[in-house]
This record gives C-alpha cells, structure tokens and sequence, in this order.
C-alpha cells in the first residue's frame, strides 16, 4: 500500500515538474501569439470598415483614410479576396482563431505546428504583415515546448533563464510602444518619425528572439 501511494506521489511530482518546466516558453508564446492576433483583429476591423468594394491590387492598406495610422503607413497588408468587406471578416476570424489556439491550445502535441499555419493562413487574408510573421516566430517557438534539454544547461543558460520574466517584459514594452504607442505620440505630441517607427519595430522583434530564448533557458534549467 505504500508502496503505490510512493510511486502514485512520485508520478504526480514528475507531471507538476513538467508542466513547471513548460511554463516559460508557454508563457512568451502564448502572450506573443495573443499580440499577434489581437493586431490581426485591428487588421481586419480596418478593412471591413472600408466596405464591399474591391481592392486596387493584392496590397492594401487596413486604414488607408485614417490620420491616426498615417506614421504607420496606413498599415500594409495583403489580400488575395477581391473584397474588402470579405477580406476583414476573414482577417477576423483567422485572428481570432490565433488567440484562442496561442492561450488555450499552444501546449498540445503539434500545437506550434498549428500556430504557424494559422499564421501563415493570416496573412493573405488581410492580417498585415507583422502580425503573421511574429505568429509564426512564436509558432517555431512553441514547437520547443517541453522539449527535453540535450546537455546540462551551462551558466550562461543559468544566468539568462532566471532574467527570462524581464526580457518578455522588455519586448512586451516595445510591440507597445510601436502599436499603439507610435499612434498615441503621433496624436497626442505630434510625434511622426519614421525612424522610430523602423527601431521600434527592430526591437520587438528581437525582443520575441530573445525572451524565446530566454524562456528556453529557463525550462532547460529547471528540466535539467
């Protein structure tokens, strides 16, 4: 009886460890992918707003008449349904899609998988282009979940994974400070630099990079 009570408890540790050892790159992935979506989601509301008209060519633009998105170039996207209206539906939906699957669905077996082909799907369907390809970035990421570590995580991986919650904060701060923060200096402060527009957007993406692989430090760590 004791016995299997030791080894019922011993199982239970091993599962809680494991899901422990997940919880950093769940974490980045699933807030990125929640990003990712909720930009597809401005996307399409632009686009469908725009009405049942049909598109000069494959390129759009989601706000093309609105002042606040004119330093962002009126966001770019692309579209391969010659309807605008139907276009921001179908940004919508998919985008919507991308945020459920990114907090509630990441983690299972082939769940990166499925975060990059609905990311991918994003972007003909009028979703940007950097929503799409953050999503995907995130998706490659998630297929690294629970991912057992090769060799003993040195102290560097040490080092970095015990920063990896300060990193995502960073980049968390600066996708926000591109969208909407480019947008609010632009209206409040009279703010239209593209340069900043071109290192802020550097920056996030480096910021996915690295608070991946961060977050990859620490689950190795405390796997190992």
């Amino acid at each position: 009886m004791h016995s299997t009570t030791a080894t019922a408890l011993t199982r239970e540790r091993a599962v809680n460890r494991d899901k422990t050892a997940t919880n950093a790159t769940r974490t980045v992935v699933s807030t990125f992918g929640l990003l990712a979506g909720l930009a597809g989601v401005e996307h399409g509301v632009g686009e469908m707003l725009q009405g049942s008209v049909r598109p000069e060519g494959p390129v759009i633009e989601s706000w093309p008449d609105s002042k606040a998105f004119e330093i962002l170039g009126g966001e770019p996207a692309l579209t391969v349904i010659p309807n605008l209206l139907a276009t921001g539906i179908a940004a919508v939906i998919v985008a919507v899609a991308v945020v459920v699957w990114s907090v509630r669905f990441v983690d299972r077996r082939h769940g990166g998988l499925v975060l990059i082909l609905l990311c991918v799907l994003l972007l003909p369907v009028g979703g940007g282009f950097g929503p799409p390809l953050i999503g995907v970035i995130a998706g490659f990421g998630a297929t690294r979940i629970g991912t057992p570590p090769r060799r003993r995580p040195g102290r560097v991986a040490q080092a970095v994974g015990r920063v990896w919650p300060w990193i995502l904060g960073a980049a968390v701060l600066g996708y926000l400070s591109l969208l909407p923060g480019t947008i609010l200096l632009a209206q409040l402060l009279g703010v239209d630099n593209p340069a900043l527009v071109s290192t802020l957007t550097a920056f996030s993406f480096a910021g996915l990079v690295l608070a991946l692989a961060a977050a990859w430090a620490a689950d190795h760590v405390r796997a190992g």
